[in-house]
């Protein structure tokens, strides 16, 4: 998949790479039409700068632009892009700003990529913010939706919804049970006619483009380890249950999953645990070693998460030794 020489991970593991670098020079030396699904949530244009770095809204369309048109070009024909972006204010009043939406108007309009579908996630345990309208002032309310918007490459790109269904419903559930006590089919004043079919269990209900995940991780792995070697955490990790419905949503097993701006490396986490093969790109290296604990089970002990992560941070590659799909849900769900 690389056009020359394979560059040397910082980590790898069965299924994945971590790689150090400029994700843009890295993009660029990557193959066209090579990846599957490229998912990511690069640093938002925030007024106020964070430690992880982050763009001013004026330069943030034409910044992420440069990077889009590497995507556009290592994706499959039928392979997805997947942007996490957060909402912001404009600086110093209480209006928003246009910057998330003129990236998806810039990406469809001027790049050639197409919305197969916009995406909310919804954050329920988000802190009240901007403190300044909100907690003080209290005229605005909490800022708890991103936009995540899905790209693809043609009108048709690789998708099954059926590999991402929610359980039913209670009532749906009664339904099932016993149709002919809680259904009547009849057209309904929508115009849609809903039949006898409609009481059909597929196995789950199909989801809705607003997606409630709370952002909360407290322990597990990650943590664990980051606090064993004393380093601090990365301070914008996206919840795992985000990369695993776009994974399961619009890959296979085996295909291959890249994140541009990795963190903390939670979409590499998942796709090893699915199945999928990743590559994570990460300019810090700090954030590259601690992303390593992800991979680690409860049968490594302080001295070896020590070990690989100075390993890491001297520069030196580390093969992780492979652990099972259960061990890393398991890691997931704690």
């Amino acid at each position: 998949m690389f056009k020359g020489t394979t560059p040397e991970p910082a980590y790898s593991t069965a299924y994945g790479c971590a790689y150090r670098a400029d994700s843009l020079e890295f993009l660029r030396g990557i193959e066209a039409n090579s990846i599957n699904l490229v998912l990511t949530s690069p640093p938002f244009a925030l007024q106020r700068q964070k430690e992880y770095g982050n763009k001013q809204q004026w330069e943030y369309v034409e910044w992420l632009s440069e990077f889009a048109k590497e995507v556009l070009r290592v994706l499959k024909d039928d392979g997805s892009f997947v942007l996490d972006l957060g909402g912001a204010y404009r600086k110093g009043k209480p209006i928003r700003s246009l910057y998330n939406f003129k990236v998806l108007i810039h990406l469809c309009e001027d790049i050639g990529f197409h919305l197969a579908e916009d995406f909310y996630w919804f954050n329920p345990s988000k802190l009240p913010s901007p403190i300044e309208w909100v907690n003080k002032r209290k005229i605005r309310t909490k800022d708890a939706v991103n936009t995540v918007w899905w790209f693809s490459k043609t009108e048709f790109p690789k998708a099954d919804v059926t590999k991402v269904l929610v359980p039913y419903s209670d009532r749906m559930k009664k339904l099932l049970d016993d149709p002919d006590s809680f259904y009547t089919a009849k057209k309904r004043p929508s115009g849609h006619d809903i039949g006898r079919g409609f009481a059909k269990d597929n196995g789950g209900a199909i989801p809705p483009n607003l997606i409630q995940i709370p952002n909360s991780e407290s322990n597990g792995q990650y943590i664990r380890g980051c606090k064993e070697v004393g380093v601090k955490p990365h301070p914008a990790r996206f919840p795992a249950k985000l990369p695993e419905f776009f994974i399961r949503f619009l890959t296979e097993p085996e295909d291959l999953v890249a994140d541009i701006f990795s963190g903390s490396n939670t979409t590499g986490q998942v796709a090893e645990a699915e199945g999928r093969n990743w590559i994570a790109i990460e300019e810090r290296i700090d954030y590259v070693s601690a992303s390593s604990f992800r991979f680690i089970d409860n049968s490594f002990s302080v001295e070896q998460i020590k070990e690989i992560h100075q390993s890491i941070m001297e520069g030196r590659s580390v093969k992780i030794p492979q652990g099972s799909f259960q061990e890393l849900l398991m890691i997931m769900e704690t």
